[in-house]
C-alpha cells in the first residue's frame, strides 16, 4: 500500500492559550497554510494511511498545547470521520474521540473539547453490562475470545488427563465464560469426572469491559449448578484479588493452600493457571517508578526484588513456585506499552482496525451487539491513548515478550497436539473467512487477513 502523506503546517509553529475561552458553536479559526484542505476537499482525506498521519499530527500538536494547529485537525478528522462511517472512518472516530479526551484534561488545550461535534464532545462510553447469556452469545460471535478458549481447553484436557482432582484459576476477561465448555469437555471424557475447583479473582476487572451484571458469586453458584447436571462435582471459591497488585492476594491463597495440603499428605491435584487476556493489565516495567507501593503486599524474596522487576515477572516466578501442572497464556499480539504518545497511537491504530473491520462481517449496522462491540473498542482506545499511569490499564505486549518473561520465570513452551489445532480450525470454519490460522514455533496464532491478532501458548515448569 502506498503511504499517503497529507500536506500539513510545521508543528514547530505553536500558539500558546491561557484561560482562554470559546464559544462551542464557533469553528476553529483558520491559517493560510498552502495545501491544507478545504471542506470540499475532504473527500481526498479517507484513506487510512492519512487518518493515522493526521491523529499523529494532532496528538503531537496536543502534546506541545498547540491550539491552533490542534483546532485545525480535530476539524478535519470530524469531517471526515463520522461514528457511523466505514470501517476506517469509524476507527479514525475513536481515536478523534480518545484525542479529545486527553486533551480536555491537560494544559491549554482543555478548550479543545469544544471543537469535537455532539457525537464527539460527549466523552462518556456506554459500555454495556452483560447477562451471562448475553455475554456467553457475545463471545461466540467471533473468534476473538473463541480462539484461546478453544486452543486453551484443548491443551487443559490433555494436560489433566488421569487426575482425580483438576484446580482450575481461572484469570480470564471474559468473566469464566470459557469454562462450560470445558466442563463439558471433562464430563464426556470418563465415565467418573473428576472433582474440579475452580478459583477466580473477584476484583479483577470491575470496570474492564465487557462488564457482568452480576457478582461472581452469583455466577460461581450459576458454573455449579452447570457443572451438576453434567454430573460433575465443582467447588467455586473466589479471593479478592486484583490485577493491580499483581494478583498478590490471590497467589498467597494458592502458596497457603499447596502448603496446606502437602503438609495434610492430600492426593496430589492437577493445578491448571487460565491466562485469558488478563495477564497485561498487570503493571509492566513502564511504570516501575510505582512498583515501592506494591512491594509491600507482594510475595517477593526481598523489598528490592519488586524494584528491580516489573510485577508481570514476579508475578509469574510466583506461579513457578506453585509448580503448576500447566499454565495456559492467551492474549493480543501487539505493543501498546510505550511511554511515548505518538509510538503508543501507531501501535493501536495499526492493531485495532481489525475489530471494526471484521465486525462488519457478523454485526449489521444498528444493532445493539454491534454497538455494545464498538463501545468496548472504544474504550480500549481511550484507555490507551487518553491516560496514563496507573490510570492506564491496557499494557498489551507481543507474543515474543511473553515467550521471554516466561522463560525468565523458568518455564519452557509445550507444542499443540495435532487434535488441538484440528479442533481450532473447525471453529474458525464457523466464522468469516478472513480469519486464519498459523504456527511460530510452539504456538499458535490467530489472524485476520493475514495479519497477527491473537496467540495461544501453553507452559510446563521447566
Amino acid at each position: 500500500m502506498t503511504q499517503f502523506t497529507p500536506t500539513l503546517p510545521p508543528l514547530h509553529q505553536t500558539t500558546h492559550f491561557s484561560n482562554t475561552s470559546m464559544n462551542k458553536n464557533q469553528l476553529p479559526r483558520t491559517r493560510p497554510w498552502p495545501g491544507f484542505p478545504t471542506s470540499k476537499a475532504l473527500g481526498n482525506f479517507g484513506d487510512a494511511n492519512c487518518m493515522e498521519q493526521l491523529l499523529v499530527h494532532c496528538a503531537n500538536a496536543i502534546e506541545i498545547n498547540d491550539v491552533t494547529l490542534a483546532q485545525q485537525i480535530l476539524w478535519v478528522l470530524n469531517n471526515i470521520a463520522p461514528p457511523d462511517g466505514d470501517c476506517n472512518q469509524r476507527l479514525a472516530g475513536s481515536f478523534l474521540r480518545a484525542l479529545t479526551a486527553r486533551a480536555a484534561k491537560t494544559g491549554s488545550c482543555k478548550m479543545l473539547a469544544a471543537v469535537a461535534d455532539s457525537a464527539h464532545s460527549n466523552l462518556a462510553i456506554d459500555t454495556h453490562k452483560f447477562s451471562v447469556i448475553e455475554l456467553a452469545n457475545f463471545v461466540d460471535l467471533t473468534p476473538w475470545h473463541r480462539f484461546g478458549f478453544t486452543a486453551a481447553n484443548a491443551s487443559i484436557l490433555e494436560a489433566t488427563e488421569g487426575f482425580s482432582v483438576i484446580h482450575i484459576v481461572d484469570l480470564s476477561l471474559t468473566h469464566c465464560m470459557q469454562i462450560p465448555t470445558l466442563i463439558d469437555a471433562i464430563a464426556s471424557r470418563q465415565q467418573v469426572p473428576p472433582l474440579i475447583k475452580l478459583t477466580v479473582a473477584g476484583a479483577t476487572c470491575r470496570d474492564i469491559p465487557p462488564m457482568l451484571d452480576l457478582s461472581y458469586e452469583e455466577l460461581g453458584t450459576k458454573l455449579v449448578n452447570f457443572a451438576r447436571s453434567k454430573n460433575v462435582i465443582m467447588e467455586f471459591t473466589v479471593v479478592s484479588s486484583s490485577y493491580e497488585d499483581g494478583f498478590a492476594a490471590l497467589i498467597e491463597h494458592l502458596r497457603v493452600q499447596h502448603l496446606v495440603y502437602a503438609a495434610e499428605g492430600r492426593p496430589t491435584e492437577a493445578l491448571v493457571i487460565n491466562c485469558h487476556m488478563m495477564l497485561h493489565y498487570i503493571p509492566d516495567e513502564t511504570i516501575s517508578e510505582f512498583t515501592d507501593a506494591f512491594s509491600n503486599s507482594y510475595v517477593c524474596d526481598s523489598s528490592s526484588a519488586a524494584t528491580t522487576s516489573s510485577l508481570r515477572s514476579m508475578f509469574l516466578k510466583a506461579l513457578r513456585t506453585l509448580d503448576p501442572t500447566i499454565v495456559v497464556l492467551v492474549d493480543e499480539d501487539a505493543d501498546l506499552t510505550s511511554n511515548n504518545l505518538v509510538s503508543r497511537l501507531r501501535s493501536a491504530f495499526n492493531y485495532l482496525w481489525i475489530p471494526y473491520d471484521t465486525v462488519d462481517t457478523f454485526l449489521p449496522r444498528g444493532s445493539k451487539q454491534r454497538q455494545w462491540y464498538e463501545a468496548d473498542i472504544c474504550w480500549k482506545i481511550e484507555n490507551v491513548i487518553a491516560h496514563e499511569g496507573l490510570q492506564r490499564v491496557e499494557r498489551v505486549e507481543p507474543k515474543s515478550r511473553w515467550e521471554q518473561r516466561m522463560r525468565n520465570a523458568n518455564f519452557h513452551g509445550i507444542s499443540f497436539s495435532e487434535d488441538s489445532v484440528s479442533e481450532v480450525k473447525a471453529m474458525l470454519d464457523e466464522h468469516a473467512a478472513g480469519w486464519g490460522l498459523k504456527k511460530e514455533d510452539e504456538h499458535l496464532v490467530l489472524t485476520w487477513k493475514g495479519h497477527n491478532v491473537i496467540f495461544a501458548s501453553a507452559w510446563l515448569p521447566a
